[in-house]
């Protein structure tokens, strides 16, 4: 018998009992679709904190947190010099953050926030694609970087009262004034910094730098978030430091030290060969393992309480293909009766089988999807309601359906319908061809 024979012979038995087959394949579909959207919640979970991962960091860069052996003495940058003529490494840069008072000026203009000024290489940050939303880096002492918010944080007296009798009023809603609205790129801003005294905690010494602006960093991923950084070439270190006289542990100068990738692609073999070297590294791909790791067990326990729903459906097809071989006796007797192998026959009832999984998949596959949108759709709006914050805060993707699970969730339901309809295949190859003639098991 032809494969095409074969299929037509099927199909036209399926036809015999629409209804119980309808039912089979039914229940294989809400255990299929079931299967799907409980897997979904842990591959959509991942998902949203993996983008959100990617989007609160500079993905190649690496942190260099300390180094084995060497606690006491702080890490430099000539310490990572064996790193630094590697092909996948685009820069190395050492941060020094000023934790000082500060205080800036525009015109009448007053900054209303301690500007955090970073004093950086600026060759190597340009080597390390530092996002500039327009401008450039800084080529002399006297230019800077700035903050995308930067601009909004320079207030008028006036507008500083304002604000001030708003908050001391009560009202309930508080508005902040806009700042300086023009584009702060090209002006030249009054820096001025001040010494503190160790014993007292007030201020001591000051005094004013004047810088002019050159480029502006681009606007930070989240809408809720502020960056209102100055970043500071590294040939006016030793002007800062120098004034600010600070002993080593007061926390007035704190220096960071980090390796950036030339590509996303190499900062996981990076991150393991500066471990292999002893270093302590903070990377993104470290944070990405220890979370696929975490909901790689999730979404096994996931997986594992929708497949019981299919083999509870393999009931059901069982119980189908037993009452197909039954009813089909006299007809599996005049296929032996004519030649055909038992092979054939219980390749026909596995086929049978296979068939109603495989359309109960099909069908689960598309429900899945439907509830995957409305959950998607529905749930963030309404958590958001409930804890009357804004919609940005539960912008969570709450089910993601990517292909794997799809195939993943296909394979188990097929493999478990022709599991199911094994035993009845079997059985109809052992009928007796006068038994089965005469219409009896």
């Amino acid at each position: 018998m032809k494969f095409k024979d074969q299929l037509k012979f099927i199909r036209r038995n399926m036809k015999k009992n629409r209804l119980r087959v309808f039912m089979t394949i039914l229940a294989t579909t809400v255990a299929c679709a079931f299967l799907i959207v409980l897997s979904s919640v842990g591959f959509g979970l991942q998902k949203s904190l993996t983008d959100q991962l990617m989007k609160e960091q500079v993905v190649t860069k690496i942190d260099i947190v300390g180094k084995e052996g060497q606690s006491e003495k702080p890490l430099q940058k000539k310490d990572l010099n064996e790193f630094a003529d590697r092909d996948d490494v685009a820069a190395i840069i050492e941060r020094t953050q000023v934790n000082v008072p500060a205080e800036a000026k525009l015109g009448g203009r007053t900054n209303q926030q301690i500007p955090y000024v970073t004093i950086t290489d600026m060759a190597a940050e340009q080597k390390a694609n530092i996002d500039l939303d327009r401008g450039r880096v800084a080529k002399s002492p006297n230019e800077i970087v700035v903050g995308y918010h930067f601009g909004e944080t320079f207030w008028t007296k006036k507008e500083a009262k304002e604000y001030e009798k708003q908050l001391s009023s009560n009202a309930e809603d508080v508005k902040e004034p806009k700042g300086y609205t023009k584009d702060i790129l090209g002006k030249t801003i009054e820096l001025k910094v001040s010494t503190i005294d160790q014993k007292t905690g007030e201020k001591g010494k000051e005094k004013t730098y004047d810088f002019k602006v050159v480029g502006v960093t681009k606007k930070p991923s989240y809408d809720w978030a502020t960056d209102a950084h100055v970043y500071v070439s590294d040939e006016i270190a030793k002007q800062f430091t120098g004034f600010l006289k600070t002993d080593k542990d007061d926390g007035a100068i704190q220096k960071t030290l980090s390796v950036f990738a030339d590509s996303f692609e190499h900062v996981g073999q990076l991150t393991s060969d500066l471990e292999d070297k002893g270093f302590y590294v903070d990377s993104v791909t470290k944070k990405l393992d220890s979370i696929n790791v975490f909901f790689m067990a999730f979404k096994i326990g996931l997986i594992f309480v929708g497949v019981i729903a299919v083999l509870i459906s393999a009931i059901g097809i069982f119980n189908t293909m037993t009452m197909a071989v039954t009813e089909r006796t006299q007809e599996i007797g005049i296929m032996k009766a004519i030649g055909a192998s038992p092979n054939v026959i219980r390749k026909m009832f596995l086929m049978e089988s296979a068939y109603i999984g495989i359309i109960g998949s099909v069908f689960g596959v598309v429900i899945s999807y439907g509830v995957s949108f409305l959950v998607n759709k529905i749930v963030p709006p309404i958590l958001a309601s409930m804890t009357q914050g804004g919609g940005e805060e539960f912008n969570i993707t709450f089910s993601y359906i990517p292909l794997s699970l799809v195939i993943i969730a296909t394979a188990i339901s097929a493999g478990v319908a022709m599991l199911s309809g094994l035993n009845p295949a079997v059985k109809a190859t052992k009928t007796n061809v006068l038994t089965a003639l005469r219409r009896e098991l």
